[in-house]
This record gives structure tokens, sequence and C-alpha cells, in this order.
């Protein structure tokens, strides 16, 4: 599994850690990269965030072999084991812990500004971090909040290897990973962008998630998008399911275009963002959703169960329309295009515009002529066997319809360029046919 960034981890991780929403649970984020991972998990739960802050207490000719750590309170974590092993003196490892507790003072106090630390009593703490190598200081920070007095103590990561997460599982009340390569060797290959935190970044989600956060599922009401901009998260109740995603109405939008994906893709996919910053820009709203959970996504065949996926996206569609009176678009790539134009096909549906970007259209079938939304196909020009697909498809609907090829394209649309030129024909395409006809 591969990461777009630690806001990404971060998204998908909440949605393998819903089950402890009920338990009003503390997050503590392992500075610094595990912070802006549990920003998000503290989000979606609707659970203070706070900042877990340990260190490894190094013994001296060996400082990479720890024979215990500290926390905030006063929390010492001692291995009588290594101290008698190693044959410790006490003023050796007395000069170790002196020095470790000044840089525990100073870093929880950069990170907290002032804020007093979040009491742990009796509560569920979620420790969090962007990802494991060793495991030894998640493990220190799980053994630093029980001592805090944690009732219940939850370790969650995007990834760690499969040794560090068999030996983590024995020493948590519950471990939550969502991947564990056997291919392993650094927690950065599997982000796209792992570049450093800096400790400003800390502070400033710190301070955000103090002041508390937007209530998550709250959208703006019809008609209000023309006012100021709205950027924010949602939860959306679809066919029985949470489905999480991204709200961005920009000032005076005109029509919203709702972003329907397919396979090995997400809202936080870079292809998706891209071009829905494009819409942006010309000044149409944006929802990136996944139709599928975490979980669902692990099983390929749920990705062609296009029946499942068009009903959550008509289910998704129905919560918007209850949140803005704009015209609602379709934007979907691959599968998720054969969702949307079956979505599109349903008696009763109303839809502006629709646009596929090296979709499937052929998995909707018979539904195909049941489409009555200005339909735009888009194909690289090196994916053969979709153009073909494309080609039949283009000749069963019955809809105003266009099909443009991308010269030197494949089917990611990966070459330079390319992307950029299926979000501006994406863009004429909805502004021509959910503006235009709107008003």
């Amino acid at each position: 599994m591969l990461f777009t960034d630690r806001a990404d981890a971060g998204h998908r991780l909440a949605e393998a850690l819903r089950h402890l929403e009920g338990e009003e649970p503390v997050v503590l984020g392992l500075p610094r990269g595990g912070v802006p991972v549990a920003f998000q998990v503290a989000r979606a739960l609707h659970a203070p965030l706070d900042v877990i802050v340990v260190r490894k207490l190094g013994v001296p000719y060996q400082r990479e072999l720890g024979f215990g750590a500290i926390g905030e309170g006063g929390v010492r974590v001692i291995s009588d084991d290594i101290v008698r092993r190693g044959r410790l003196e006490q003023a050796d490892l007395a000069s170790v812990e002196h020095a470790e507790a000044a840089e525990l003072a100073r870093q929880a106090e950069r990170f907290r500004a002032g804020r007093p630390r979040l009491s742990l009593e009796g509560r569920t703490a979620i420790v969090v971090d962007d990802g494991i190598a060793t495991g030894a200081t998640a493990a220190a920070a799980c053994q630093v909040v029980r001592a805090q007095g944690a009732a219940r103590v939850v370790l969650a990561v995007p990834v760690a290897p499969p040794d560090a997460a068999e030996r983590l599982r024995s020493t948590t009340d519950e471990f939550v990973c969502l991947s564990t390569p056997f291919a392993f060797s650094a927690v950065g290959e599997w982000y796209q962008d792992f570049s450093q935190t800096p400790d400003d970044e800390v502070v400033s989600l710190l301070a955000q998630a103090a002041a508390g956060p937007e209530p998550e599922g709250s959208a703006p009401d019809a008609g209000t998008a023309a006012d100021q901009d709205v950027v924010e998260e949602v939860a959306i109740d679809a066919a029985g399911v949470r489905l999480t995603g991204d709200l961005n109405l920009p000032a005076g939008a005109r029509a919203v275009v709702m972003f329907a994906h397919g396979s090995g893709s997400s809202r936080h996919s870079p292809r998706n963002r891209l071009v829905a910053a494009a819409l942006n820009e010309a000044g149409l709203g944006t929802l990136l959703f996944d139709l599928l959970t975490p979980a669902e996504e692990a099983h390929r065949a749920n990705v062609f169960d296009i029946a499942t996926l068009a009903e959550r996206l008509a289910d998704a569609t129905g919560w918007l329309r209850d949140h803005t009176a704009l015209p609602v678009g379709y934007f979907g790539a691959s599968t998720g295009a054969a969702a949307a134009l079956w979505a599109a096909a349903a008696p009763g549906a109303d839809v502006g515009a629709v646009v596929s970007r090296g979709g499937r259209p052929d998995l909707a079938g018979p539904l195909l002529p049941g489409v009555r939304a200005p339909t735009l196909l888009i194909v690289g020009g090196n994916d053969s066997l979709v153009i073909d697909l494309n080609r039949e498809a283009e000749a069963a609907l019955r809809c105003a319809t266009r099909l443009d090829i991308i010269p030197g394209a494949t089917h990611l649309f990966e070459e330079p360029g390319a992307l950029q030129q299926v979000a501006d024909l994406a863009r004429d395409w909805f502004i021509s046919h959910l503006v235009k006809e709107a008003y």
C-alpha cells in the first residue's frame, strides 16, 4: 500500500479506527511525523489531540540500545535486564536521564505552546506514528501512556515490517496497521511524499486541534457557496455505509462536480486532485470521496461491483443536493466512470454532465442508452483496448457525446502534459454543459 503523504495516511488510518469513536479516545501523535497522521485521525473520530513526547534513554557507549524511556509527569520506564547485563553505573544512567529530561521538557513546551498536557487517566489512548521501523520508540510511548493512567492503549500506524508488527501486538491492547509488507527497508519508501515535518507544522496542527475541529459531516446550506469559499471534510451516509469526502466550493461556484474514482485510486490521488484543482480555479466546486471503505478496497472484486458503486454515488448525490442547489456533474475514472454512467442512467437522475477519464463505460453495458447527461469520453492514444471500448460506448450512448483521444498518452495519463489536457477538456465540458445551460 502506497500513501500519497501523511495526511492521506491519516485519512486511511482513521477509517480503520472508526470502531473506537464511541470510546471517546484521546489521540496522541509521536513527533514529528506522527502528528500530521494523528491530526487526521483525531479529526475523523471527533477526539482531542495531543502530542506524546517520549525520550529514549540510550546506553552511554551504545546509544542506539535503549535501557528505558521517560515521559512527561515524571514517568520512567526502565529495563532492569538491560541495566544489569550492561553493568551500567547509576551515575551514568542519571547523566543520560538528566540530559534527555531537559530535551523532553523543551520539546513539550515548544509543541504545546503553553497548553497543559491532556489527562489520560482512565481513557482509551490511541498512539499514532507515521510508520514503524524497529518499533522501539512506539513501544516506549505505549509504556509511558500506560504509566500516565490510560485504561486502554491502542497503537495505530500506516505501515510496519511484519516482525515489528508481531512484537507490538503483544505489548498493546490493540494494534492497528494498514500494511505490513515483507519487502520493507524504510518507512519513507511507502510514501510518495515523506518530506520532513518541521516543528512549526507540529505546533500549528496541535493549535488547530485545540481550537476545535469543524463538525464532520457539516456542509453549507443551499446557496451559501456564493458568499465564501468552503473547504472541508464531510461524512456522507450512502447505502448504509459511511463515506468520507473532501468538499471544495469556491466563492461564487456555479456548479459542483462529484468524482467517482476507480481501482488503485482514492480521493487523495494526485491525478484526481490535479483535475479538481483545475475545476476549482475555473469556479467549479468539487466533491472527492471514496466509494469503498479501506477494508472493501482490499478485495479487488468490489472495485468491479458497478451496481454497488453506482448506488452509493446516487445516494451521495442526494446528500449533496440536500446541501446545495448547484447543478451537479460526474467525473469518473476507470471503473468509476462506469459507476458514473450507471448512476446517470437511473430514472429521475438529475445530472448535468459526465466526463470519463480512461473509463470503462462498457461495464455500464445495457444502461448506456438511458444516459441523458452530455458525456465526454477521454482516452489516451496509446490505450488501444480502452479506445475500442469507448468507441463502442460512444455508439451506444443516445445523449450528446464526444470522444477525445490524447495522442501519446497511456491509461494513467502520466506523460508530461497529458493529465493537464484531461483537466482542460473536463473544465471546458463542465462549463459548457453545467454552467452555460443552467444559467
